[in-house]
């Protein structure tokens, strides 16, 4: 069996391009709304006018309230420090970084700006291994 370096695969190669956004005072029901329009786990959430993303809300905050039967905005249920890892960087971090905070999500930077430009999964990293193993 052969093991995958992931010190030699960047990010930039695996995540998912693009990054939903959403008003700071867009309801949850719009947010996941958009989450399944898009297909996607996690939406940005804006200041408005274009500005930089200032927090994340991902599908676990849905899966939060949807719980405790509340409709709160975006910005009440979002992550304002997401953890981030650049575009650049090899997976190898981004893996280690997800174990070592126990996320599954990781917001990708573009590595001059710092702006969000997609999201990274732990799925994006067993598809790594799917890969290496039907390679064999």
């Amino acid at each position: 069996m052969t093991s995958i370096d992931l010190r030699n695969i960047l990010v930039r190669d695996c995540m998912h391009h693009g990054i939903v956004s959403c008003r700071e005072d867009a309801r949850l029901g719009e947010v996941a709304e958009m989450m399944a329009t898009h297909r996607v786990h996690a939406v940005a959430v804006t200041g408005g006018n274009g500005q930089r993303p200032v927090a994340i809300v991902f599908d676990r905050d849905v899966a939060a309230a949807a719980a405790s039967g509340a409709e709160p905005t975006a910005r009440e249920v979002a992550a304002t420090n997401p953890l981030t890892i650049a575009a650049n960087q090899p997976m190898h971090d981004a893996a280690a970084r997800m174990a070592e905070h126990g996320v599954s999500h990781l917001v990708v930077v573009d590595n001059a700006s710092g702006f969000p430009i997609g999201i990274l999964s732990t799925l994006d990293v067993a598809v790594l291994y799917a890969r290496a193993m039907r390679d064999e």
